[in-house]
């Protein structure tokens, strides 16, 4: 099976689509024009691939984690380094991506909605390799927790616009985003950082991405002679798991598995398991599953990571989960921390807390394994921005 979705509609299944005030159709029909442009122009891809190659350090390592893999003692875990990328996350793939098309299409003015600050700063990273002017929406309370990448966004040159409204993190910068989008279309391009949104940028930043499960399908053939078993990846709106998942498609006996925030326990209502709790709804644009109440309206939610608080999800994700050709498992805050700790001290690997749900799910997964068993871990991003979280919630004074 290799997916041909979306379809024109941007229909992922019963997925995806455009909810959008009418103001942003033409707007969408341009960019969707100007990709299909560039998606099969050798200049572009040349172009592409210089900036991947010789700015962001592609290609990642794949990595042998023998450390925990001896601590699992089961399965051989491999990680895919994408905290290795320059700006320290798998982000700065797309955005590169989408500004070079910004820059084609005429755009001055980027705007972008970051949580966790990894795409806020790689969009403001790309912005100004290109000479863009940026603006990047935040809600207060990841500004708090996020207050390096606060810093590394503005000494790039973004502006840094803090949002007030609602729970104050990545679901309220995203309206705010959207409102500016709507205000200032003309002249404005609106760099989505993950698989979410309306069509066709679910498309887009996963072909963007899907870079990651190129490399490594090819790394692993090269090191295993074969491909693997399980593939594992932290899924928030789903950018870095739709990365690498999307070349493994077809390959039914490769297990493709998706893991979200589970925050406090399922049970709390402190969670972001979308997937796992939500139901079928409209949010930002597109159709998908989203956690909402009886009446619709969309429910807070908790993670220890800012990039996994979200009540959204790509729609590709929630066509997949109802195929079943991914299975989606949902890690809480303290198994996430344990496994971040854990790496720090098996390999000597900081990751980012996102990327410790991925690893809290492959550390349950492995024992249980034969020894010959292949399982990758997207390591999507590094833990530098999470130092400070990780030690408030290990009581430690930095």
């Amino acid at each position: 099976m290799m997916m041909q979705a979306p379809d024109e509609r941007g229909y992922f299944g019963l997925y995806g689509g455009r909810f959008v005030p009418e103001t942003l159709m033409p707007a969408l029909e341009e960019l969707c024009e100007s990709y299909r442009s560039v998606k099969n122009d050798a200049e572009f891809e040349a172009e592409l691939n210089y900036y991947l190659s010789k700015y962001v350090g592609r290609q990642t390592p794949l990595y042998f984690a023998a450390g925990l893999t001896r601590h699992c003692n089961g399965a051989r875990i491999y990680l895919k380094r994408e905290d290795l990328n320059h700006t320290g996350a798998h982000k700065i793939n797309n955005t590169i991506g989408q500004l070079l098309l910004a820059r084609r299409m005429g755009k001055k003015r980027i705007i972008a909605e970051t949580g966790a600050g990894q795409h806020g700063v790689a969009t403001a990273t790309a912005a100004a390799l290109f000479g863009l002017q940026c603006v990047i929406y935040m809600g207060e309370e990841d500004i708090k927790r996020q207050a390096l990448n606060v810093f590394r966004m503005k000494l790039l040159g973004a502006e840094v616009v803090a949002v007030k409204g609602g729970s104050r993190t990545l679901k309220d910068a995203m309206n705010e985003a959207i409102r500016d989008w709507v205000t200032n279309v003309q002249t404005t391009y609106y760099c989505i950082g993950s698989v979410a949104g309306p069509h066709p940028y679910p498309q887009m930043v996963r072909d963007f991405q899907a870079i990651i499960g190129r490399e490594t399908k090819e790394q692993i053939i090269e090191q295993t002679k074969g491909l693997p078993q399980y593939i594992v990846a932290c899924v928030g709106g789903g950018s870095n798991a739709m990365g690498i998942f999307y070349p493994f498609l077809q390959h039914r006996e490769v297990a493709l598995v998706g893991v979200e925030a589970a925050g406090k326990g399922l049970n709390s209502g402190r969670h972001a398991a979308t997937l796992t709790m939500g139901s079928p709804g409209v949010l930002h644009g597109s159709h998908s599953y989203i956690l909402q109440d009886q009446d619709g309206q969309v429910l807070p939610v908790h993670s220890i990571s800012a990039g996994l608080d979200y009540p959204g999800v790509g729609p590709e994700h929630s066509y997949l989960k109802d195929i079943g050709r991914v299975k989606y498992y949902a890690v809480t805050d303290d198994e996430a921390l344990d496994a971040f700790k854990l790496l720090c001290r098996t390999d000597g690997i900081i990751p980012a807390l996102e990327s410790a749900h991925a690893l809290a799910q492959a550390v349950k997964m492995a024992p249980k394994l034969a020894k010959d068993t292949v399982i990758i871990v997207n390591l999507s991003g590094r833990g530098d921005k999470d130092v400070n979280t990780v030690a408030e919630m290990m009581g430690v004074e930095i």
